[in-house]
């Protein structure tokens, strides 16, 4: 049996070896949620029921249960679980601004996006889900060979891109994931919920941030280099903009919640200097959580 196992291992560690490194990251991130989640229970156009749960504005009036309803005091709408594969699109933020790290232990925003988005594909795929990345994928599809394609894309470097993605046509009632640091003017923020919510896409904002970017725990004479043509700022007390600029990103946040909540959307967050796998946990069961209603 020792013999058995030690050929396995050599075996795995063959194959892993001719797969993208990122592919490799990706599939170790997710194998590691595995172990503590279970499918994601999907709501759709099954005919498995599922739970009664309260009506919501924009809700079909004929997915009103009126038997009961009459026993409440709330007007309760039927659910059945999916049945079918549902088609999921990610992206994440390719701009210059994903780039930054505050220290050379901290793994950059834009390698950490990319490894929270295969790895999000990887644990979709393995529950059956039709994944797509948006702006290169014209269809959701499903298997190894969709992983292959996303991991190729993904490694590709294609110069500085977008900080929020296209808006362009998805499928009614898809899930869409848009990962990056969120810190585009307000408005643009606004006008892609928009876009995307008006399509009746479900969709989830995953901000990664580097720690400095929270707290700006410089001190004296510090030269701040912007990433996207911003100039420099040379501070002589780097201390002294620490209050007004936390001021800013926590109320720039609060937007960001403001419109997610308006829009039935989900808002997370993850910090660089912690674990990748807390990070897709949290992601995973906030999707879990959308499908539930």
């Amino acid at each position: 049996m020792a013999v058995t196992q030690a050929n396995f291992r050599q075996r795995a560690e063959q194959l892993a070896a001719h797969l993208p490194p990122l592919l490799v990251a990706a599939e170790r991130v997710a194998a590691v949620v595995a172990q503590g989640v279970h499918g994601r229970r999907r709501v759709g156009a099954g005919e498995t029921f599922w739970q009664f749960r309260p009506y919501h504005p924009g809700d079909e009036v004929n997915r009103i249960d009126w038997r009961q309803t009459a026993k409440s005091t709330r007007v309760l709408v039927r659910e059945n679980e999916w049945e079918a594969a549902e088609s999921v699109w990610l992206w994440h933020d390719t701009s210059a601004s994903m780039r930054f790290a505050s220290h050379p232990a901290v793994e950059d925003k834009a390698d950490r996006a990319r490894l929270l988005l295969l790895a999000l594909a990887v644990l979709l795929v393995r529950g059956g889900e039709h994944v797509a990345l948006l702006g290169h994928d014209r269809r959701a599809a499903t298997g190894r060979g969709t992983l292959a394609r996303m991991t190729a894309a993904l490694t590709r470097d294609d110069g500085p891109g977008a900080s929020l993605p296209p808006r362009i046509p998805l499928p009614r009632y898809a899930q869409l994931v848009i990962i990056g640091d969120l810190l585009s003017p307000i408005e643009d923020i606004a006008a892609t919920i928009r876009h995307f919510s008006g399509q009746k896409v479900r969709g989830h904002l995953f901000q990664i941030l580097d720690p400095a970017e929270e707290t700006l725990p410089f001190a004296g004479h510090t030269l701040f280099e912007g990433l996207e043509d911003e100039g420099v700022l040379l501070a002589r007390r780097a201390e002294d903009l620490r209050r007004d600029y936390t001021r800013r990103m926590a109320a720039h946040r609060d937007a960001i919640a403001g419109l997610t909540r308006a829009a039935r959307w989900r808002l997370g967050l993850h910090h660089t200097d912690q674990p990748a796998q807390a990070a897709l946990l949290s992601l995973y069961m906030s999707m879990a959580g959308h499908a539930s209603g």
